[in-house]
This record gives structure tokens, sequence and C-alpha cells, in this order.
């Protein structure tokens, strides 16, 4: 694969302790999805269900099928544990 050929991506995929950071080089046209199944990130993390878990590139949510530029960042993002505004309540109650 020549320069003109790939574009090289970094996906990310943050659990609870660690960062998990891949950058791989894929073909130019491909997409979130394409880049997701090629990192091997969903055989590492079996708990990523792409049908739950949301995507982003640079922190903004993107579709699976959104075509891949040279140096975007993919992010794949754990469903809430709680209700961020719900979380602030209870904290500033027990102040």
């Amino acid at each position: 694969m020549t320069e003109k050929e790939g574009v090289t991506v970094e996906l990310i995929y943050i659990k609870p302790g660690s960062q998990n950071s891949v950058t791989l080089k894929i073909p130019q046209g491909s997409n979130i999805s394409q880049a997701i199944n090629r990192s091997g990130v969903l055989q590492r993390f079996p708990e990523i269900d792409l049908t739950v878990n949301k995507v982003g590139v640079f922190s903004k949510i993107q579709a699976l099928d959104t075509v891949l530029c040279e140096g975007d960042r993919v992010e794949i993002y754990r469903p809430l544990v709680a209700d961020p505004k719900e979380a602030r309540r209870r904290r500033a109650k027990n102040k």
C-alpha cells in the first residue's frame, strides 16, 4: 500500500483505568466500521457492541459508514452508567 493508497488513523477505546490506542493504516475510502474491524479491538474487548456503543471522530458522534481521512481519531464510547445531571444533583445534595 503506497502513501496515496492509504490513510493513517488512530482508534481509541477508554475503559476505567486504561486507555487503549491503536494506530493503523487503512485503504483510502475506508469507513469507521471497516477501521474498527481491521484494528482487532472487537476481539480484544468483546464487551464492545457496535449496535449499542456510539462512535465518533474527534469527539463528534458519527455513523459507522463515515469515511475516514488521514489523521482522524476514531473513538468508541462506552454507554453511560449514570445520568450526568442526576450524578451532579446527588453530589450537590451531599455537600
